[in-house]
């Protein structure tokens, strides 16, 4: 399955004019071949940690627009965007079939604390799967991608690869590919990271979108600005890699629980 990062910056608050310019990024992939394409967090606003402005629900324009994008483009889509709830909005990422249908959503779970987005935002408690072009795919955001519990359950339910839009800072982007390819080596699987990029009110940006296979090694890497990343996922390459090396046989689940159960408080 040929796939798409979008590297795209925003404009700023505008989802509105956001979308209008993805238009032209939807065209370039499809005729790429692309069966998928992914965009950045908060790709439409902006991220913004404090932000509950533009937040929208379902029938607002950044869902609305991606979901008329997708059906006229035939190409499935991930996007994030503020999502309204209460009591405070959520970072929800959203998947989208070629036919324009909702596949999946995923309300993120890990805030990023040391920016506070966790005094303006709910955090989700729940994950996300869908199917796409005969691959499973699960989402997480950003700051999930220092938390391997999460993409551990990505690997219980079956998923070949999972998608992380985020807005990852220039100042912190080391980590970025360390933790890309310890999450796929880890599991056995693709691990999609689209960054954004450029500078806005809240941080500078240099993007690095990149892609690692199920043995972590990077198969797909972005420069610094707007750029295309296309990268392609088997599914027979995961479900080879768990067969030929069943790590999965040797973990001891049971005993972990135990273990944190025992721990002093």
């Amino acid at each position: 399955m040929r796939c798409c990062s979008a590297q795209i910056t925003g404009v700023w608050e505008s989802p509105e004019q956001t979308l209008e310019n993805a238009e032209q990024v939807f065209c370039e992939a499809a005729r790429a071949g692309a069966a998928l394409i992914s965009f950045p967090e908060q790709f439409a606003t902006g991220w913004d940690p404090a932000s509950n402005k533009n937040s929208e629900d379902f029938t607002g324009p950044t869902v609305t627009g991606l979901r008329r994008l997708a059906e006229k483009y035939s190409i499935a889509a991930v996007g994030s965007f503020r999502e309204a709830f209460s009591p405070q909005p959520r970072n929800t990422s959203i998947a989208i079939g070629s036919d324009g249908e909702i596949l999946a959503t995923y309300a993120k779970i890990h805030l990023f604390t040391p920016g506070h987005e966790n005094t303006a935002f709910t955090p989700g408690t729940g994950l996300a799967t869908f199917a796409s072009g005969g691959v499973r795919f699960g989402l997480a955001i950003c700051y999930d991608l220092r938390f391997p519990e999460l993409f551990r359950l990505y690997r219980r339910e079956g998923v070949h690869a999972v998608i992380v839009p985020a807005a990852w800072p220039e100042s912190r982007i080391r980590y970025w590919e360390l933790f890309i390819r310890s999450r796929a080596a880890e599991n056995q699987m693709y691990v999609a990271g689209v960054n954004t990029t450029g500078t806005n009110p809240v941080d500078r940006y240099s993007g690095a979108s990149m892609t690692a296979d199920p043995h972590g090694t990077i198969i797909a890497r972005a420069g610094e600005g707007n750029e295309l990343l296309y990268y392609e996922i088997d599914p027979l390459v995961a479900e080879c890699a768990r067969r030929d090396f069943p790590v999965e046989n040797d973990r001891k689940d049971a005993l972990y629980v135990s273990l944190m159960r025992e721990q002093p408080k």
